[in-house]
Parts: C-alpha cells; sequence; structure tokens
C-alpha cells in the first residue's frame, strides 16, 4: 500500500510539469523550429519573401537548403562586429550591475522588515511602467538639453552640455537601470535567508567584518550572484529597444540587426539566421544558469 501511494505520488509530480513543458513546446519550441527553417531559405520577393525548402515537381521532392545567411554571419565583417559588441556591451551592463546591485541587495536583506518591504517596494514600482516610456523618459534626462546638462550648467558644474544622448554610455544606463532590478531581487532572497549565526560564529573567531564578507556571506551568496547575472546578461544580449532609443547610429548590437534585416531589409532568412546564431550563444550562459540552479536545489536539499 505504501508503494502504491508513492507510485501515485511520483505519477502526480510527473504529471505536473506535463502542462509548463506543452507551453513552452507551444511558444518557444515550434516558433524556434519555424525560424530555423527560414534561416535555411533563401530571400525571394514575394510573400512570404523566402523560398520554400522543399519542392515537389514532377514526381521528384527537392530539398533546397541555403547557408547564404550563416555564412555572410561567419565572414561579413559588420555581423562579427555585431555579435561581439552585443555581447560586450551586456557583460559591461552586467558587471555594472553587479557593483550596484550587490550593496543594495545586501542592504535590503539586512534591513528590519518594515523598511525592508519599502525598499523592496521601491526596487518593483518601475516594473509597473512600460519599458517603452522608461527608456524615453531617459532620453528627455540625458538630452543635450535635458534635464542632466540643465541641471549641471545651474549649479556651474559643466559650460557645455555633456555629449551622453546617442553615445554607448547611454546605452550602458539605459541597460543598467532596466535591468538593475533583476540582479538585485534574486540576490536579495538568497541573502535574506543566510543563517546570521554564521556571521556571529567568524566575529567570534576573531574575524574583521569585511573578511566575514569575504569568506563567508559573499561565497553563500554566489549562488545569488550568478542567478541575477545570468538574468541580467541573456536579456540584454538581444535588447533592442534600448540601443534603438538612447544608442547612435554606431552602436552595434544584434536586436538592432535584427529589426533592420526583418523590417528594413525585408531579408527574412538573414534575420532568421541572425537570431539562431544568437539563440546558440545565449545556450552557454543558460546551461551555466540551469547548472547554478541544480547546484543551489541540491545543496539546500543536503541542508535540509
Amino acid at each position: 500500500m505504501k508503494m502504491t501511494s508513492f507510485q501515485s505520488g511520483t505519477a502526480l509530480r510527473r504529471l505536473a510539469i506535463v502542462p509548463p513543458f506543452i507551453w513552452l513546446a507551444l511558444f518557444l519550441l515550434v516558433p524556434f523550429l519555424l525560424v530555423l527553417k527560414i534561416s535555411f531559405a533563401d530571400l525571394e520577393f514575394g510573400v512570404p519573401p523566402y523560398t520554400p525548402l522543399a519542392q515537389l515537381k514532377d514526381e521528384t521532392l527537392t530539398l533546397m537548403l541555403s547557408l547564404r545567411g550563416y555564412i555572410l554571419l561567419f565572414t561579413d565583417s559588420l555581423y562579427i562586429a555585431t555579435y561581439l559588441s552585443s555581447v560586450k556591451m551586456a557583460l559591461i551592463a552586467t558587471v555594472c550591475c553587479v557593483l550596484i546591485g550587490y550593496p543594495m541587495a545586501y542592504y535590503i536583506a539586512r534591513s528590519s522588515p518594515a523598511i525592508r518591504n519599502l525598499l523592496l517596494l521601491g526596487v518593483i514600482l518601475p516594473f509597473w511602467t512600460s519599458l517603452l516610456l522608461r527608456v524615453y523618459a531617459w532620453v528627455g534626462i540625458l538630452r543635450n538639453d535635458g534635464l542632466l546638462n540643465n541641471l549641471l550648467m545651474g549649479v556651474g558644474l559643466i559650460d557645455s552640455p555633456l555629449e551622453i544622448y546617442r553615445t554607448d554610455l547611454a546605452v550602458y544606463i539605459g541597460l543598467v537601470y532596466a535591468y538593475l532590478p533583476f540582479f538585485i531581487l534574486p540576490l536579495y532572497a538568497n541573502l535574506v535567508k543566510m543563517d546570521i549565526r554564521l556571521l556571529e560564529a567568524a566575529y567570534d573567531l576573531g574575524a574583521r567584518p569585511i573578511k566575514a564578507f569575504f569568506t563567508v556571506t559573499l561565497p553563500l551568496s554566489m549562488p545569488g550572484v550568478i542567478a541575477g547575472a545570468m538574468l541580467v546578461f541573456i536579456p540584454a544580449v538581444g535588447e533592442y529597444v534600448i540601443p534603438e532609443m538612447l544608442g547612435g547610429a554606431d552602436t552595434l548590437m544584434m536586436g538592432r540587426i535584427m529589426w533592420n534585416e526583418f523590417f528594413n531589409n525585408a531579408d527574412w532568412p538573414m534575420a532568421a539566421a541572425v537570431t539562431c546564431v544568437m539563440v546558440l550563444l545565449l545556450l552557454v550562459p543558460l546551461v551555466l544558469f540551469q547548472y547554478n540552479q541544480v547546484r543551489q536545489y541540491e545543496q539546500q536539499g543536503g541542508r535540509s
């Protein structure tokens, strides 16, 4: 009877994960397979603007795979520079989020419950407004005649406006602003569960606060740091809105390239190839993120 109950519970747990897998298959796997199919097509003027992969003519089935898009990706310096620039800008934005977000998450986790809730509300509050509106607000702040330059010139710190708008610096500011909460929240969840008695034991053994932080707090919080960093880096690589609204003409990011290929050039096969390579590029941090999550769950299971 016990074995039957155990088997029933196992079956129910397996059944519970069926809806998420169906959801992922319908809204992630199927669209990706469609994009992958288009990436092997060739450009054609018509509707749709690409050739079919298979044709049946004279009782002969012909399969035609075009590698034009992938060959261009690895031979054209524009696409190579775009991928490198996207990874570089996402990586720098992630590092900035780590440096800014860690002290914020630490302070929130160590605050009293009443203050903690207010601070968490301040972190979550920007999500109540559309990203497009929030980024557009930064346009008004960073323009030559915007709020920031008017304020700095008004107090006499600068004589002429700072050239920030339509530069890479403006894109970094937008990326850090938009994705900072994605780093703070998982790190806060990790820090708030940390056993304070470990720090007290370190202090009793003669450790200074800075040494206790680097030997106790930082190692224990690394799963939260990795999770937050992945949540920032992965979407930042393919960001479109922020570089389009704050970046200059020479700001190269994959989101802008995909948009240009799809809508300006109407080259769907090329845009699909850019998308597929970007997905493959993001598989590495996704695998690392999943590995970190599994390790974290195993460690929590071992402690319990």
